[in-house]
């Protein structure tokens, strides 16, 4: 399945379990989504809102909704 452009896989250790991100590395906003050990980097966007959408307790996706000021 092909990933959004927006969505990036974040690396997690298999050893340790544990997930390190560099954020100083990140352009703008961003949030980190963890689901069924998988981690995603989620960029958000200006303007508007990101949602999470779940299904039986796992992410099933991620929706953005943008606009600008007039």
């Amino acid at each position: 399945m092909k990933e959004a452009a927006r969505l990036k896989t974040i690396e997690i250790n298999p050893r340790t379990n544990i997930l390190e991100v560099d954020i100083m590395e990140q352009k703008g906003s961003f949030a980190i989504v963890v689901c069924d050990g998988k981690a995603r980097l989620i960029e958000l966007p200006i303007h508007g809102e990101t949602k999470i959408i779940t299904h039986l307790g796992k992410v099933k996706r991620v929706k953005f909704d943008e606009g600008e000021e007039f």
